[in-house]
């Protein structure tokens, strides 16, 4: 499927299903970052996202998206053993039966090389604007990466695009609307993610529902942080879709397993939700 300005986005298409549910699978602090832990080693970083992608999968979410939520503090460019470890992971733990996504923090081409190798269908980046930031001055470049997903002949890989990073602040004045509409037509998002101000925070039902009115039914819009079981069906009555991490992990702390229970109670709301509609 070739993605381009004339061709908006198939959810359905894409995850079997409307209003789609995305799980995170968060790896622990990969090699060379402050909290890996060197003792247990690259394999028990694969085991422990193993078991999160099991209890997932069994929960019944529609794609798991990967990501190296454990590296903190973040860097704006990946390190050569964090791609390596990345795509290892990936590689071995990603589920057969329904798509999956790549998030590199914050290196969308790093990002996008693991998904090209492995088979990912999606990316989520920030990939427009210019922010400041916990990382220092952020100002990422979608041209770039658009044809870098050219060069490797990547083009069925979607790339969801943050356009309210969390711990980062834009510099500018566009509202929601008007830049997710500058994004949907300039930068050619195949989708457009609207977050809280870090992880786990949820945005407000509003901000989505701007960005909604931006991108109109052109592209499609996904809450992308603090999604609950409380409020998953709020968010779906406003975005295309959703985005989940922390209130699947045990005690919804962002860095903690998964907790099945609550993945689970999770997966019932948003089928209720469904059902609703």
């Amino acid at each position: 499927m070739r993605l381009d300005a004339e061709v908006s986005l198939d959810l359905n298409q894409l995850f079997g299903v409307d209003k789609p549910a995305v799980a995170m699978a968060h790896l622990p602090p990969m090699p060379g970052t402050p909290l890996y832990d060197e003792t247990s080693g690259p394999a028990a970083i694969v085991e422990s996202v193993a078991r999160d992608v099991e209890h997932l999968v069994g929960a019944g979410f529609d794609a798991i998206l990967f990501c190296n939520e454990g590296d903190r503090p973040y860097q704006l460019q990946a390190s050569l053993e964090g791609v390596a470890m990345m795509a290892r992971v990936v590689a071995e733990v990603a589920p057969s039966d329904r798509p999956f996504g790549v998030d590199y923090l914050w290196d969308p081409q790093a990002a996008l090389a693991v998904a090209a190798v492995t088979g990912a269908s999606f990316i989520r980046e920030v990939a427009t604007g210019v922010y400041e930031s916990d990382m220092g001055l952020w100002a990422p470049d979608a041209g770039k990466l658009l044809r870098y997903r050219r060069e490797l002949d990547a083009e069925h890989v979607a790339v969801f695009m943050n356009i309210t990073p969390e711990f980062a602040s834009t510099v500018g004045t566009r509202d929601i609307a008007t830049a997710a509409r500058s994004v949907r037509v300039s930068s050619l998002a195949d989708a457009i993610l609207v977050s809280g101000p870090m992880a786990g925070a949820e945005p407000s039902v509003d901000a989505v529902r701007e960005a909604k009115r931006g991108c109109g039914d052109e592209t499609p819009v996904f809450a992308n942080t603090g999604v609950k079981s409380s409020n998953v069906k709020d968010f779906l009555a406003v975005a295309d879709g959703a985005i989940v991490g922390s209130d699947l992990k045990v005690d919804g702390g962002t860095w903690n397993p998964v907790d099945p229970e609550r993945a689970s109670r999770f997966m019932t709301e948003v089928r209720a939700v469904r059902e609703s509609l």
